[in-house]
């Protein structure tokens, strides 16, 4: 994946871009051995009913997506970025090590909201280092390439997932978080602090001596940018329809073939991450040349279809080869949001407040999905909630399709437009973002 005309070997103050791809590789395993397993081991290993884990989803998120907002802000405000992520390992790493030992509802609901809370510094803190790290030209590319590894740390994780859920239990899997949790910390170290120019990494800038003297814009300036403000919502949409499919899928599979829930599970990831990787390469080469509005109608167009396929057969290759839609849909989103809200928050100094901001109204969508899709499930079945959350989808696209403006600059736009705030190109004198 090393490509030398855009990524040189070593970067400023001895950076070495092997060193961002293998936070992004680690990170993902640190995440994906607990996601959606945790769901498939509560049903089918401890009985919990649908509801329950509904609940602890849903708490667990709703407590954990409130610290989105203030998490922004706080790795915008800091020089220790690095030091934030380890942190955050640790407490992700005692997490799982609960859920192990104790699988019971209060103790599984707290370490889960402790888990929510402290992911959230995960994907701001890999966007900041990464806006710090490289420069505009190279951001598109940069990026894409963030999402390819982070989706072949997907494909590992639930590579070796399977492998120990298989030889020894679903419950083991967790214990895999603290190993990969010290592998990511060794990843995030081996980043020189010198390298992170800290203006370029909260979107302040470009690191000239100019920029420098630049002060940030007020806050109110996320409410201002009116397509942030639809970016958010349509995202929330986004995440409310697509959040439980693969875990009611990873279900399904499991009460049909329990011997081999844990390998099922793995291989709809696997499925889904190995479709991912491309697809966010071919995003972060793309982007800049068409544009990002086009792409990510894409992406939201396949959601509602991959849902509707889901109830046309409970065989376990259906299933399974239906997942693969996923890596079209949610690969395209993962690779493109954090540039799309690169070009929005240009020049303000807010960007990770504004990824914080975009990322709560994520977790909205996905944390109540999952009470009322396991709510569903145990009232109407599962074909029922493939087709709430395809509906759910379609209004996500419509709602893209006629509100959200062209956000890129370069070919596609003007590169030298100031961010969009109010929906107008620039500032106006009442509508001033720095206010």
């Amino acid at each position: 994946m090393e490509d030398q005309g855009v990524f040189p070997t070593a970067g400023p103050a001895g950076f070495r871009p092997a060193s961002l791809d293998a936070v992004n590789f680690f990170l993902a395993d640190v995440r994906g051995a607990l996601g959606p397993y945790l769901n498939v081991f509560l049903v089918t290993q401890q009985h919990w009913s649908q509801t329950e884990v509904g609940w602890v989803t849903t708490v667990g998120g709703l407590l954990g997506l409130a610290a989105q907002t203030p998490t922004g802000a706080a790795i915008d405000s800091t020089r220790a970025k690095r030091g934030i992520v380890v942190l955050a390992l640790a407490v992700f790493a005692m997490g799982a090590v609960v859920i192990f030992a104790t699988p019971f509802f209060w103790p599984v609901l707290v370490a889960k909201t402790l888990m929510s809370v402290v992911g959230d510094v995960f994907g701001p803190s890999v966007a900041a280092l990464t806006l710090g790290l490289v420069t505009r030209a190279s951001l598109a590319r940069r990026l894409g390439r963030n999402a390819a590894f982070d989706h072949a740390g997907n494909v590992a994780i639930a590579a070796v997932a399977g492998v120990v859920g298989y030889l020894f239990s679903q419950r083991a899997v967790f214990l895999t978080v603290p190993i990969f949790a010290v592998l990511a910390s060794m990843a995030v170290l081996s980043i020189p602090r010198a390298a992170i120019d800290e203006n370029r990494a909260r979107g302040l800038g470009d690191g000239t001596a100019r920029a420098d003297e630049a002060q940030p814009a007020g806050y109110r300036v996320l409410l201002l940018c009116r397509p942030l403000v639809i970016s958010a919502l349509c995202a929330m949409l986004f995440h409310f329809a697509n959040a439980p499919l693969l875990p009611l899928v990873g279900q399904k599979l499991a009460l049909s073939h329990p011997a081999w829930a844990t390998a099922m599970m793995s291989s709809c990831i696997i499925a889904a991450q190995l479709v991912m990787l491309p697809v966010a390469l071919a995003v972060g080469r793309t982007a800049d040349t068409f544009g990002r509005k086009p792409i990510l109608l894409v992406g939201f167009a396949v959601l509602p279809v991959r849902a509707l396929l889901y109830t046309l057969s409970d065989s376990a290759p259906w299933l399974i080869g239906v997942q693969l839609l996923d890596g079209v849909g949610a690969g395209i989103f993962g690779a493109i949001t954090p540039l799309v809200i690169a070009d929005l928050m240009r020049g303000t100094g807010r960007y990770n407040v504004a990824r914080g901001a975009v990322a709560t109204f994520q977790g909205i969508g996905a944390s109540s999905s999952g009470l009322l899709a396991g709510m569903i499930v145990d009232h109407f079945g599962y074909s029922t909630a493939f087709v709430t959350s395809a509906t759910v989808a379609c209004v996500a696209l419509v709602a893209m399709f006629i509100t959200l403006p062209e956000t890129a600059s370069g070919p596609v736009g003007d590169a030298a437009k100031p961010p969009l705030v109010g929906g107008l190109v620039g500032p106006s004198p009442s509508l001033d973002p720095r206010s």
